[in-house]
């Protein structure tokens, strides 16, 4: 790549985002027009009440600050990072019409980051109420669930499958956006609500969740999604797992595979974050989707963030076919030039192949970041699904009595996100508390 036109590289471990210092917090936090029907708390899907935490955060009150975030969203340090708040609450800043909105997100991050990263509780468990709930999972969703089924006093138990706690936030985002420490903070924010987390507890199938309502009043299921699907592609054997990349360069940096010149298929958020990754390292990245910029599920902003970072795209292009040399390592990644037709299921207009458009782009290691399966479990546990996903009612629970789910693997409308997530946790904890501290018949007809 030339030099000229390449961006210099940045640390490869850093945030994107210095954390604010004091004086940056409180000037920014007083920008803050502090809005009666703020349009910023309305947009925040987990409700935050944005001016009041701004307000806290510009009179030095910082454990106050993150009391009022933590309060509708517990993975507030998370969210602060990761959120799209160019789309949601910064999007929607009164001030975007005359100047810069108010950094939202870098104001909350510096709230909760103060209590946590000095290990501040600004919770306590509740009286008990002698009902035990199971939660499988410890992404956004399961976490969020078992801290607000704590503070009610249930006792909670949270199974993951993984070493560490933490699930997507641990994993599955780059360390430029969420360092692993941060999440685990939360893991132990919620452990010390007095939640018994246990790794190595996966559940595989039916009879596992028969154990579980035999021993628990209740349990909430946030599985999140399954693996990067196959392409079905000659030579697809040799194509790096885009999940598998991404865990990697978080906690086992020295087994990445990283070449000169990388090669990434798709167009999404992981995408991105595997190319960034790749970058980052040093690598020349090209990023290669089938369709165009217009119908990307990134973000804007994380297009550009990309763009600026250096990476390149080739649109309208679709791998056919993993390029190798006799002893197995990988040349290029042939491709043909497509077309848009008619809008497919998704609404997009659906890409078919131009005859006779083949080419290859060099390179020497191929990321495969094409999205995820949908959640096989639900099939495994019996559970009713809708589009692939579990199928949940308006309380999120499932077709199977007593057992809820939320999260990404609940997600077959919309679009899955670590806010949503957390949401769902707080909305499935709230109708899990109405059924397990509801009267009875007798109790009901008796007074």
């Amino acid at each position: 790549m030339d030099d000229a036109l390449s961006p210099p590289l940045r640390p490869l471990f850093a945030e994107t985002f210095p954390p604010m210092s004091a004086h940056e917090a409180t000037v920014e936090a007083n920008r803050c027009l502090y809005c009666y029907d703020a349009p910023c708390l309305q947009a925040c899907p987990t409700h935050i009440d944005i001016p009041t935490f701004i307000r806290k955060i510009s009179t030095g009150n910082l454990r106050g600050s993150a009391r009022t975030i933590l309060e509708a969203n517990f993975l507030g340090g998370t969210c602060g990072r990761v959120c799209p708040v160019q789309e949601l609450c910064e999007g929607a800043c009164v001030l975007n019409s005359e100047e810069k909105p108010i950094a939202i997100g870098r104001l909350q991050r510096y709230a909760v980051d103060h209590v946590q990263e000095r290990g501040i509780q600004v919770f306590q468990p509740g009286a008990p109420t002698g009902r035990k709930v199971a939660v499988v999972g410890s992404g956004p969703a399961g976490i969020s669930a078992a801290a607000e089924l704590a503070k009610l006093g249930h006792a909670v138990t949270l199974l993951e499958k993984r070493e560490l706690g933490g699930g997507l936030s641990t994993y599955g985002i780059i360390v430029l956006r969420e360092p692993v420490e941060v999440s685990l903070r939360e893991v132990e924010a919620v452990k010390a609500l007095g939640v018994d987390i246990q790794t190595g507890r996966e559940l595989v199938g039916a009879a596992d969740l028969d154990i579980l309502l035999a021993e628990y009043d209740a349990v909430f299921l946030a599985v999140g999604l399954g693996a990067v699907p196959a392409m079905g592609i000659p030579g697809e054997e040799h194509l790096i797992d885009g999940l598998q990349f991404i865990e990697d360069s978080k906690v086992n940096p020295q087994v990445l595979r990283i070449g000169a010149r990388m090669a990434v298929i798709g167009a999404g958020n992981t995408a991105i974050d595997a190319a960034t990754v790749a970058r980052r390292h040093g690598a020349e990245v090209t990023m290669v989707y089938r369709r165009t910029e217009a119908e990307m599920t990134a973000y804007r902003h994380e297009y550009e963030f990309a763009l600026h970072e250096g990476i390149q795209y080739q649109f309208l292009t679709q791998p056919v076919r993993v390029v190798t040399d006799n002893s197995g390592q990988v040349t290029g990644l042939e491709c043909v030039k497509m077309v848009l037709g008619t809008p497919d299921a998704s609404g997009r207009p659906s890409p078919r192949p131009l005859p006779g458009s083949e080419f290859v782009i060099p390179c020497d290691g191929v990321v495969k970041a094409i999205g995820q399966e949908k959640p096989a479990l639900a099939t495994a546990l019996g559970l009713t699904v809708e589009k692939g996903y579990i199928a949940v009612d308006d309380q999120l629970q499932t077709s199977v009595p007593r057992v809820y789910a939320g999260g990404d693997c609940i997600r077959a409308v919309g679009t899955a996100s670590t806010v949503m997530a957390v949401q769902d946790g707080k909305y499935a904890a709230a109708a899990i508390h109405q059924q397990l501290t509801a009267p009875t018949r007798e109790e009901a007809a008796y007074g």
